[in-house]
């Protein structure tokens, strides 16, 4: 089944709710990359190291745990589409904020604050459109919602380039405060999950404790699950733009540099849809495995490709792999949550992950630091470790394909 096809099976509601949600995560993760493009100029800015700017993305990561369990609660509490809304009010006023940092402290304080915000996006957009849609379609939906994410690097990567000269590290913050009007988008077109509805009149509000009974085990194991997701991402993502600058001798606002990036994120679209809608057919857990032990052979024209044409070809393929993977995290999450917590567990365990991973940035600097400012040694060696501890976690856990909502036990 085609992605065309799969969309043109779902009605009205369901094509705009999952409009929502992928341009939700696109949105939050163009407002996120937006700092990892610039980590040299706000660096110089503020006359501190890289690795001091860097912590902000550290900081990002580790609030959105907290992020995460505030908005996932409320979301199972008072509904998936009013949460929604304010958690992206939220982060674009956030990101605005860190547009008039007037030290690095305050920007610290600020990109903290932001991923507290960001943290609540992701399990709520992807519980509204997996609760919204049959389950023949969730592979493919997932693979696009999690395409989202590169999408919003792309954006960011597209702004940086042609705005950077113009307007500044800081004007790029402004700009960030777009997602905003998506708020209208989801208040006009977009309904309350019926899942979550239906909850409501069948159960009643239950707490934590009790729709997790059972489940703490599964709760612990998607934790390491998605820390090992999210050092596999956060690891082939974040410090790129910076091994362009420092070893590839690449000015940030470039259109060598964006051209590479542009092909990293072309890649990761085309692998999340792929392995996504793969994974109907394959199944959850092996779609996974096969993604991530294909980004190995991948990794030497990645890093050390020698030539533009070789370290584009390298940036699309790592990608493909990674957010191949990755593609099939938000419906391989939400089949395996019970019902009465799934706007809080899929983005909890998710954000968790990314707390345990939030060092990624920082370490890969360090590593490069002591290899002589290396950074193709340290995201080579970064993800040849991760993507095979990745394919071991997802190999022993569990998979619940296709498991019907509102009917799981919960």
């Amino acid at each position: 089944m085609s992605l065309l096809s799969s969309l043109r099976e779902l009605n009205h509601e369901q094509r705009h709710t999952v409009m929502a949600s992928f341009l939700g995560w696109t949105l939050d993760a163009f407002d996120y990359f937006l700092l990892t493009l610039v980590i040299v100029a706000i660096a110089k800015e503020f006359d501190v190291g890289n690795t001091e700017v860097t912590f902000a993305l550290t900081l990002t990561l580790a609030a959105r745990p907290l992020g995460a369990l505030i908005f996932g609660r409320l979301a199972d509490r008072y509904g998936r589409r009013p949460i929604l809304m304010l958690d992206v009010i939220l982060f674009s006023l956030f990101e605005l904020a860190t547009a008039f940092s007037t030290s690095l402290a305050m920007l610290l304080v600020l990109r903290f604050l932001f991923g507290v915000a960001m943290g609540g996006e992701w399990g709520i957009g992807a519980s509204l459109a997996m609760e919204s849609i049959p389950p023949k379609s969730r592979g493919l939906v997932s693979g696009l919602l999690q395409s989202g994410y590169p999408c919003g690097f792309f954006l960011a990567a597209l702004v940086n380039w042609l705005l950077v000269d113009h307007i500044g590290w800081r004007g790029l913050f402004v700009v960030g405060t777009l997602p905003a009007l998506l708020v209208l988008y989801i208040r006009r077109k977009v309904p309350e999950s019926p899942v979550w509805q239906a909850g409501q009149h069948a159960r009643g509000r239950v707490g934590v404790r009790e729709a997790m009974h059972g489940h703490w085990k599964l709760f612990a194991y998607m934790i390491v699950l998605m820390c090992a997701f999210n050092a596999f991402s956060h690891g082939s993502q974040d410090m790129y733009h910076t091994f362009e600058e420092v070893n590839l001798h690449l000015p940030t606002g470039s259109g060598t540099a964006f051209l590479l990036v542009a092909l990293l994120n072309l890649g990761a679209l085309a692998g999340g849809l792929y392995f996504g809608a793969w994974s109907e057919k394959a199944g959850r857990r092996r779609a996974m495995i096969v993604a991530a032990l294909l980004a190995i052979p991948v990794i030497p024209l990645w890093t050390h490709g020698g030539s533009l044409l070789l370290l584009g070809i390298g940036a699309f393929l790592i990608q493909v792999m990674v957010q191949g993977a990755w593609g099939v995290v938000p419906t391989h999450l939400n089949e395996l949550s019970p019902d009465a917590v799934r706007g809080t567990l899929p983005g909890f365990a998710y954000q968790l992950g990314n707390l345990l991973a939030a060092g990624t940035a920082t370490a890969q600097t360090w590593i490069a630091q002591r290899h002589g400012g290396d950074f193709a040694f340290a995201m080579a060696l970064w993800i040849a470790v991760v993507a095979v501890v990745l394919a071991v976690l997802v190999w022993l856990g569990p998979e619940a394909r296709g498991v019907g909502f509102g009917k799981a036990e919960s």
